[in-house]
Formats: C-alpha cells, sequence, structure tokens
C-alpha cells in the first residue's frame, strides 16, 4: 500500500477559532471539512509544502517559525495510508481566501466535532481542542 504524506495547518485566529475548509465538489471526499493543507512533493519538507499550500489555496504566507508541530494522523484508506503531521499557525500575512472553489469557515474547537472530516483527521480533534 502507498504512503501518502500530507501537511496540514491548524491556523488559529486571535478569538481561538480554527479555519476548516470543505472539499469542493469533484474531488475525493467531497463535502467533508478539513484543515487547510497538501500533498509535501518530493524535495519538500512538510513545512515548505504547507507554507506553499496556503499561499495557493488560501492566498496567505506565513513561514516555518510560525509553524509548531502539534501532532500527526497516521490512517489507512481503501487504496492508501495517509500520514499527516498537523501544525499549529497563530501568525500569517493576508486574510484567508477560498481561491480553489472550497468554503472557509471559522469554527470554536468546542464545534469541531460537529463538522463531517475525513476519517484521517477526526482523532486530530480532541487534540486540537484539549491544546487549545
Amino acid at each position: 500500500m502507498k504512503t501518502i504524506l500530507v501537511s496540514a495547518v491548524a491556523l488559529i485566529d486571535i478569538d481561538g477559532r480554527v479555519l476548516l475548509a470543505q472539499r469542493p465538489e469533484g474531488k475525493s471526499m467531497a463535502g467533508l471539512w478539513e484543515f487547510p493543507g497538501g500533498k509535501v512533493e518530493s524535495g519538500e519538507t512538510p513545512e515548505a509544502a504547507l507554507i506553499r499550500e496556503l499561499r495557493e489555496e488560501l492566498g496567505i504566507n506565513t513561514w516555518d517559525s510560525c509553524l509548531a508541530p502539534l501532532t500527526f494522523a497516521s490512517h489507512s484508506y481503501e487504496d492508501f495510508h495517509l500520514l499527516m503531521p498537523l501544525f499549529a499557525c497563530r501568525k500569517w500575512e493576508g486574510t484567508p481566501i477560498a481561491k480553489e472553489n472550497q468554503i472557509l469557515k471559522w469554527v470554536q474547537p468546542s464545534a469541531l466535532k460537529t463538522y463531517p472530516m475525513p476519517d484521517a483527521d477526526i482523532p486530530l480533534i480532541p487534540i486540537l481542542r484539549d491544546w487549545l
């Protein structure tokens, strides 16, 4: 089974809310909510992938020093295994905007469990909620 490395981030605003993105129609797991991020390309670190993905998907900039490792997910789907470090980030430049037809929503940590998420993301919710 192939392992796919995906880097994700919990963007945390000044009010302690976390940004979720809803996967758009036409993508696998469409309609589910997830933490922003994406695949780590060959030769990239997870941090570099996040910085690139945040710029491409949300139009914001951040730096390695603003990405704090929080936890990770390791989950087997039917045709691949996902390994996903989750970083926390409280500092970035710009206002997140949906550049790839996704819906964005700022969510209180206590409400994260009410959003349908991919199976790999679900165990991350209590860790993030308790950390905040």
